[in-house]
Order: structure tokens, then C-alpha cells, then sequence
């Protein structure tokens, strides 16, 4: 598992092969550790290389979903192979987590977001 980051605020944790019980600990404090500091506002995390995924691993996700959330964060996933995607369909995550088709298209979204004209409100 790796952790790289594209710019100051976003952080990218790319876990390997299976997530499971041996290693989801691993996973959850680099998940942790990139949603607790104080320089990221965004964490994806990349499933390209993830082969399967099972119930300790999807809790890890689901932990970490509700940590960002609390901390206002944006938390998101890319790169879902098809075995792993069935999961999240089954277990109906797939419509509380932000799912991108791949890191093109998340990163798609942020340029579209930092191109939108931000809104200021006068206060009178």
C-alpha cells in the first residue's frame, strides 16, 4: 500500500492486491492518518490494484468514509475493479461513497471544481 499526494490537498492511498484481516490495519492508519492531517482536504483512494476485497477491509473503507465526513473532508474512490465493484453494489455502499470510473475522472471533477466561479454572499 502506498500513500502519495498530487498537490497540498489531496492525499492518495493506493492499496495492492487483497484487503483483507492481515492487512486492513495497515490500511486504516494510512486512510487515518491522511484524513486526521491538517493538509488535506481531499483523500481518494485508488483501487486499480485491489484484486479482492473482504468484510474487514470494507469496514476500514466504511470507517474511514465516516471520519471524513465528520471532518468535512472530501472522501472518494477510483479505479473499482468489477469483483470489488460487486461488493459495494451488494452492500448498497456504492450509493453512500463517491465512486469514480478511474483517476482521470476524479481528477476531472477537482479542475471542474476549481473552474466554477466561487459565490460570495453580502451580508447587509
Amino acid at each position: 500500500m502506498a500513500i502519495a499526494t498530487l498537490n497540498s490537498k489531496l492525499s492518495i492511498v493506493r492499496p495492492t492486491g487483497q484487503v483483507n484481516a492481515s492487512n486492513a490495519v495497515e490500511l486504516d492508519r494510512q486512510l487515518k492518518s491522511a484524513i486526521l492531517s491538517e493538509r488535506y482536504s481531499t483523500v481518494l483512494v485508488d483501487m486499480q490494484q485491489v484484486e479482492t476485497l473482504d468484510s474487514a477491509g470494507l469496514g476500514v473503507l466504511v470507517s474511514a468514509l465516516r471520519l471524513a465526513q465528520q471532518r468535512n473532508q472530501r472522501f472518494s474512490l477510483c479505479s473499482v475493479g468489477d469483483s470489488v465493484r460487486m461488493i459495494f453494489e451488494l452492500t448498497q455502499l456504492d450509493q453512500a461513497m463517491e465512486i469514480f470510473e478511474s483517476y482521470d475522472a476524479f481528477l476531472a471533477t477537482l479542475a471542474a471544481q476549481e473552474d466554477s466561479p466561487r459565490r460570495t454572499m453580502a451580508y447587509a
